[in-house]
């Protein structure tokens, strides 16, 4: 078990200036609520905080994450502890941040349906108000991941399965790649323990075959960027094997034939230098086509930026190749946490860390479109689970698309108003069906029409979010009008069978005995078939209303035919 000497000093690394007290204070209140209780593994209870809190000194977070994770199971787990308690011994900052990952740890997010869609919803919400309350739940799960395997099997299929759905994609969404990585590879080992193991196998086979190839290629890489006088920090690594698996199930490849099983980071000083890298790792080995990605001078939502390049290298094996900064590579790692991050004992000032309220915002605006939670847990999933591409207005404004996204989409993100108006596209200026896939660097012109509306076939063809929201909203919409206007036709016959006219006070009247918020809910009603005019005719005049005829009058009425007229 870590010590709380032990842990001030992994803080104290990046922080010296933190407040030992606090921390000691944290971590006696949470051994003392936590006393006598025990893990599945049958370890004390607080160790695990303890190692929560561990794994957040590694993205060099501040004394009150630090702090909330050692506490953050003191309210659940102990009945003599409350968020009031905390609050007057460790502050307001602190007692809401325990308080929201208590209602985090509470949300069963492996559950399905509307269940699982309004618990997404709220952890959401209860991110918005502060993002440091996710870092630490998704510390707690990493906690929780590593030492799954005490747990029943059934539990740990359960909980593997929420980690691959909800937090390993919440963690890429966020940027901080190195957990999302460990959380998939680890629910990975427990959903397909045979697949995980068939890679590792074929690892090492290949290892057998060929030598460690890393060695090799790191030292070529090295040689090459000394040779140009380029000062850079070079490393490599295998893939994890669930990314290897991934790639073969998205390809439809067998091991032998997949080719990027091995990344490289080149580490640079400067952004020039990342440039100059290219060049020479270009020079050295032929670029692969159509693998290159620059996302330093198109960064992605969570402020990622990186230079991605493949090249066919040593043996003819094809290399992956991440070049940027190392202010872009604590960013690449930590993603919004960098903004909390500290460096010699301040806040590290990094050019590339993203604003996390903004990010924040932007997951506000996804639950304030959606119409329902279930509409909402499909949009972010959709949101977390792709890969981005980068296209242009015919301006050069940059629009990031999730890939897959179609020329619809495109309009859907410039507004929702040429969205809807779009009635076809050009890409680098040639005219291409709607339902075409953009690809990245592609410049993309909508051609509009005032007249068009969204087609219900639109919603089979997009993949964003906001897309999906705003046609169906635009689809309920039209579908409400026309419900409106054939209401009104039924409302007008059959008041007129009985000598009165459908006013505008009438059907108000009518609204209200059918408990309706006004005359349109009525009318729409009427025109979806929920209700009939002979229904209306009775509510007002139940003395002088006919009783309901079997069939529809004889003879031509005036004004559109109108199905089950005779019901009214």
């Amino acid at each position: 078990m870590i010590r709380p000497p032990d842990l001030v000093e992994l803080i104290k690394s990046y922080n010296p200036g933190t407040d030992e007290a606090l921390i000691e204070r944290a971590y006696v209140y949470g051994a003392r609520a936590h006393a006598g209780q025990v893990r599945a593994s049958g370890e004390p209870y607080f160790n695990h905080p303890l190692e929560v809190a561990a794994i957040l000194t590694g993205l060099r977070l501040d004394d009150a994450t630090i702090a909330t994770a050692l506490l953050h199971d003191t309210v659940e787990d102990n009945s003599g502890c409350t968020t009031e308690e905390l609050e007057k011994l460790f502050g307001a900052e602190i007692a809401h941040l325990v308080d929201g990952v208590t209602k985090l740890t509470k949300l069963q997010l492996a559950s399905r349906g509307t269940a699982q869609a309004e618990n997404f919803r709220k952890l959401l919400l209860a991110m918005s108000r502060d993002v440091r309350v996710l870092l630490v739940k998704l510390a707690d799960r990493l906690h929780n991941m590593r030492t799954i395997r005490y747990l029943p099997p059934e539990k740990q299929e359960r909980k593997a399965r929420e980690t691959m759905d909800i937090y390993a994609p919440l963690a890429g969404r966020m940027g901080m790649q190195s957990i999302r990585e460990e959380l998939e590879d680890l629910s990975f080992q427990v959903l397909n323990p045979g697949g995980r193991k068939s890679i590792i196998h074929r690892f090492a086979v290949l290892k057998r075959e060929t030598g460690d190839l890393i060695p090799q290629i790191l030292e070529d890489i090295r040689s090459a960027l000394e040779a140009a006088g380029i000062e850079a920090d070079v490393r490599g690594r295998e893939k994890r094997p669930y990314s290897i698996w991934r790639k073969m199930q998205e390809k439809g490849e067998g091991f032998q034939r997949l080719s990027d099983i091995y990344g490289f980071r080149v580490i640079t000083g400067s952004v020039e230098d990342c440039y100059r890298a290219l060049g020479v790792l270009h020079q050295r080995w032929r670029a692969i086509p159509g693998r290159f990605k620059d996302y330093i001078s198109q960064p992605k939502s969570n402020g990622y930026r990186s230079i991605h390049t493949t090249v066919s290298g040593r043996g003819a094996k094809r290399v992956e190749i991440q070049i940027r900064t190392r202010e872009m590579h604590e960013v690449a790692e930590t993603g919004v946490a960098a903004h909390w991050s500290y460096r010699d004992g301040v806040p590290s000032e990094n050019p590339f860390a993203v604003d996390p309220f903004h990010w924040v915002r932007q997951l506000t605006e996804d639950i304030e479109t959606s119409d329902s939670p279930e509409e909402l847990l499909e949009h972010v999933k959709l949101e977390m689970f792709q890969d981005q591409v980068f296209c242009f207005t015919p301006n050069g404004e940059v629009i990031k698309l999730p890939r897959g996204a179609t020329p619809i989409d495109f309009a859907y993100a410039i507004h929702t108003t040429i969205g809807h108006s779009c009635v076809g596209a050009k890409v680098d200026g040639k005219r291409v069906p709607l339902w075409t896939k953009l690809k990245n660097g592609q410049s993309v012109e909508i051609i509009r029409a005032d007249a068009q509306r969204p087609q219900p076939a639109w919603e089979e063809i997009v993949v964003t979010g906001r897309a999906k929201s705003a046609i169906r909203r635009a689809l309920r919409s039209a579908k409400r009008e026309a419900d409106i206007r054939m209401g009104r036709e039924i409302a007008r016959f059959a008041f007129e069978r009985i000598g009165k006219q459908a006013t505008d006070k009438a059907l108000e009247a009518a609204a209200k005995s059918f408990a309706l918020k006004g005359a349109e809910d009525l009318l729409a009603r009427l025109g979806s078939a929920e209700i009939t005019g002979h229904d209306v005719v009775m509510a007002l005049y139940p003395d002088i209303a006919e009783p309901q005829p079997s069939q529809t009058p004889a003879g031509p009425v005036e004004g559109p035919m109108i199905m089950g007229l005779g019901a009214g």
